[in-house]
């Protein structure tokens, strides 16, 4: 008997063709933003190295960039969702999530069942599909088929 999963199949996907729901999946900012943590620490470098008793501090900012990195990020799982920011961690049901909303800039929040709303850490535009099909279907597909009746334009004619 194969392995439920090799270097060929998908996560998640079986070899025998069923589909396997994920145990959990974890949504975090791209590792390349590291990169930037990176290029922070060589631009800090001149001044604080020029001037050390006054500027050493700013050695701090790369450090900071790359923790929060690391550390912010939604888990999904088949309960609820855990979210961990750098100086936080929250875990909601998902019989307490009533939707998600996208706002213009920053993460996409998840609109409360009791009032109020939570920024889910490191979801963006980008990456709210991901997280509909991690969800199990608990967030509906944003890019999905519509969910209208009628998806044809009503020009008051019938056929």
């Amino acid at each position: 008997m194969p392995p439920d999963q090799s270097s060929h199949t998908e996560k998640g996907e079986r070899t025998d063709g069923a589909s396997r729901q994920p145990i959990r999946h974890v949504i975090r900012i791209q590792r390349l933003a590291l990169l930037a943590a990176f290029m922070l620490l060589v631009c800090v470098s001149f001044p604080a190295l020029s001037w050390p008793a006054v500027l050493g501090w700013l050695f701090l900012l790369p450090i900071a960039v790359v923790v929060w990195v690391l550390r912010t990020q939604t888990t999904v799982s088949a309960e609820g969702l855990a979210l961990q920011t750098v100086f936080g961690f929250r875990t909601l049901q998902w019989s307490d999530i009533k939707g998600v909303r996208i706002p213009k800039r920053g993460w996409v929040r998840a609109d409360l069942v009791r009032g109020g709303e939570v920024a889910l850490p490191a979801v963006g535009f980008d990456r709210l599909q991901e997280l509909a099909a991690a969800s199990g279907g608990h967030i509906p597909d944003p890019f999905g088929p519509g969910t209208e009746e009628n998806d044809s334009p009503d020009d008051g004619h019938e056929t």
